[in-house]
């Protein structure tokens, strides 16, 4: 491809970047090559400022030569350079070609100044093996939609101009600028399912059908449209399905979306709260119980590093709950310490949330062993706990994990920072303090 072609395909999308300089994501092989060569070429990208990555991933022996290989090609380009090294962590339930991409935009993310535009090579051969790779894996509409154009990226951008063309274009460009490049050997490995596409199934669409790249290409920008159709819609239903706190749903209403939206809301809303995605089988697993379980159960789905539970009209995501110790109970002056199982801490604190003076005597602090009750007020009757949680509707997953503070009668004086019984309220006034449960996360 002679230098004006390619221009007419990165010039228009140059031009219709937001501002900011631009990074290449340099491996050193053919396609990078071409890019960096390509935009060196061009006055508009370096005024924008334009410099240059490469990723050592130390997998292979040669990976310094490589490296020095890519330093030496960005000194003739005269765009600056920088080197990172990663380490690719191991047993993370990541193949190493997957667990080797997630170190590299790690490192790629951390370099990123807020604004800039890190370009990739990928080109419409790289996106038809996406396509059919995200096809082979039960992949929903964003999947199959495959590589967008462009998309947020750490502080930045990522950026990707040559999607339309054909890998063949790229290497015609290099041979036509004498350009020298790195082989890898591992693009060769066929074991590598991507490899596996590229070099024995591709060829044998291509002989059939030989517009494959360019009709599978067309086929994920007409599901990218409908993946970001979808994406707004998922914005709006989940504005109204949830709950004030942040990590509740209604579920009922969440059970009635039309099927397009239900799985995307449920992943949307557990990304937002920062929480682990289910696999497919778990979503139907909690749409079943959702729709079969009586009101008076309490259904819970969980998977690694997160949990689902119902109740009443909310379903509620958390972390898995630690387990609080059976008859766990501490002595307590009113000092600040850590309860177990991860539930914050505990003080007696004055009217500027500072540590008072300690109790003249101890009291206790435990969990709910059953039958608990206080007087709220001097005069008043007896309240069951059990009552006060079902009024404040406390999910009862919740309640074995507040802690209760007692005298060494037993007698109930605080439940957390909830209630204070007319005894406990007596004993803090006469300290010039009350309780303040500081909830860990």
């Amino acid at each position: 491809m002679k230098p004006r072609r390619l221009r007419d395909q990165l010039e228009p999308a140059l031009a219709h970047l937001p501002p900011g300089p631009i990074a290449v994501a340099f491996s050193g092989g053919v396609d990078s090559s071409v890019l960096l060569h390509a935009l060196a070429g061009m006055p508009a990208a370096r005024e924008r400022g334009l410099r240059c990555f490469h990723v050592d991933h130390a997998l292979h022996d040669d990976s310094a030569i490589w490296a020095e290989h890519c330093r030496r090609v960005a000194e003739a380009c005269e765009v600056p350079f920088t080197l990172l090294r990663v380490e690719v962590e191991r047993g993370v339930g990541l193949g190493p070609e997957a667990a080797a991409r997630r170190a590299r935009h790690r490192a790629l993310q951390d370099q990123l100044a807020p604004g800039e535009i890190l370009a990739f090579a990928h080109h419409r051969d790289d996106q038809a093996e996406t396509v059919l790779l995200k096809l082979l894996r039960g992949a929903g509409p964003e999947g199959l939609a495959a590589m967008r154009d462009a998309r947020p990226f750490g502080d930045g951008f990522a950026w990707r101009p040559l999607l339309s063309l054909p890998r063949s274009a790229l290497r015609a460009y290099a041979e036509y600028h004498g350009l020298r490049w790195v082989q890898d050997p591992s693009n060769g490995d066929t074991l590598i399912d991507r490899n596996y596409l590229r070099l024995d199934v591709l060829p044998r669409l291509r002989k059939r059908w030989p517009e494959a790249d360019a009709s599978i290409a067309q086929s994920a920008s007409w599901v990218r449209a409908a993946a970001d159709f979808v994406d707004a819609e998922v914005g709006k239903a989940l504005a109204i399905l949830q709950g004030l706190d942040p990590a509740t749903l209604r579920f009922r209403d969440w059970l009635a979306l039309p099927d397009a939206l239900r799985d995307p809301v449920l992943r949307r809303w557990l990304r937002d709260i920062g929480l682990t995605e289910p696999t497919q089988h778990q979503v139907g697993e909690l749409v079943r119980q959702l729709a079969e379980a009586g009101e008076d159960k309490l259904p819970c789905v969980r998977w690694p590093g997160t949990e689902l539970r119902r109740y009443r009209e909310l379903v509620y995501a958390r972390r898995p709950l630690e387990m609080v110790p059976v008859d766990w109970e501490h002595r307590w002056h009113g000092e600040v310490f850590a309860l177990p199982a991860g539930l914050g801490t505990l003080a007696l604190v004055d009217d500027a949330g500072l540590a008072t003076s300690p109790l003249a005597d101890t009291v206790r602090v435990r969990f709910r062993r059953g039958g608990e009750s206080l007087r709220l007020h001097e005069g008043a009757h007896h309240r069951d706990l059990r009552d006060l949680f079902q009024e404040a509707g406390l999910p009862p997953w919740e309640r074995a994990r507040l802690p209760l503070v007692v005298d060494d009668r037993g007698d109930l004086l605080a439940v957390a920072d909830l209630w204070t019984s007319d005894a406990g309220a007596a004993l803090f006034a006469s300290h010039g303090c009350r309780l303040a449960w500081a909830r860990a996360h």
